[in-house]
């Protein structure tokens, strides 16, 4: 009589589901070669890679290698500094798309950081969602639905490929953070942000032309001016004909509130300067002098230089 064959392993089973999710999850993550050593992408709809903006080290000559290996040319339809984020095009080709997890993430939750290279293929990282919040500004004025931090490595060309569950689902793209932190901007964003993209070629922020300072106010002068704040932002810098020199803002003028709302740092304000403040008038409560006074400062248009 034949001895059965030993059932395999829990340990064998979830090694090789970790393996099915990353060969699941490769087929639609590309190398995207603008810069001397390769980044990774996503094949986010048809003909559409999103990819981390920051890799991306030219506007031309871009090209894509794909899961089959063939190499092909990609176009730049847009890049957004302020949540990291580029997107390319790609012409004729049939590849399969970005499949998204319908699962919210929750800290503990094991997932993989998916990666290829021209050279050597597919790679991958394991860890688990090791931090979450809610909604967070990058410095450069991005808004991010969610704050995602994998506690995994980003190996060199891991930035710009997806995080992805425990079954080769998209949850976002990671990039690499502060001190080669891992970092997810998680799909809902990637969405919104590449539609903008893809309509606009950018993504429209306000712009007040300043340069400012979280400053905590004197009690003193918080009693004086019967303020409600604890904390201003101070204008230490004022770009030449910028909206705020128009309006008659002044180094050393500290910032309470916007239309209302009180600001005590940078992130407040550039909150305050979503697309829908383009081209409309704030007032703007400031402190000159020791005295409160307002200003009417029409809101610009951000522009890449300028990010």
């Amino acid at each position: 009589m034949a001895a059965s064959s030993p059932e395999p392993s829990p340990l064998l089973a979830f090694s090789n589901s970790l393996a099915d999710a990353v060969e699941q999850a490769g087929r639609f993550v590309v190398a995207v070669n603008a810069r001397r050593m390769p980044s990774s992408g996503i094949h986010w709809q048809p003909g559409v890679v999103v990819t981390a903006d920051h890799t991306l080290k030219r506007d031309e000559e871009v090209t894509v290698t794909l899961a089959d290996n063939r190499t092909l040319p990609a176009t730049l339809v847009g890049r957004d500094s302020g949540s990291d984020l580029a997107v390319l095009k790609l012409e004729g080709i049939e590849l399969p798309t970005a499949e998204f997890s319908n699962a919210s993430v929750r800290v503990g939750h094991l997932v993989l950081a998916i990666a290829r290279s021209g050279e050597s293929g597919l790679s991958a990282s394991l860890g688990i969602v090791s931090a979450l919040s809610g909604a967070w500004r990058t410095w450069h004025g991005g808004q991010i639905d969610q704050f995602i931090r994998p506690g995994l490595t980003l190996y060199p060309g891991f930035s710009g490929g997806p995080l992805v569950d425990s079954r080769g689902q998209v949850v976002g793209i990671n990039l690499s953070g502060p001190r080669r932190m891992a970092l997810t901007i998680p799909a809902a964003t990637v969405n919104r942000v590449a539609a903008q993209l893809l309509e606009k070629g950018r993504v429209t922020r306000g712009y007040l032309g300043v340069s400012m300072q979280s400053v905590r106010l004197p009690d003193s002068l918080k009693q004086a001016l019967d303020l409600a704040n604890d904390s201003g932002v101070i204008v230490v810098n004022i770009a030449p004909g910028g909206p705020s020199e128009q309006a008659g803002l002044l180094l050393g003028d500290v910032l309470l509130a916007l239309d209302g709302t009180l600001v005590s740092d940078t992130g407040d304000v550039l909150a305050l300067l979503g697309p829908e403040r383009v081209s409309k008038t704030v007032s703007a409560q400031i402190v000159r002098g020791g005295r409160s006074t307002e200003l009417n400062i029409t809101v610009g248009e951000r522009s890449r230089a300028e990010e």
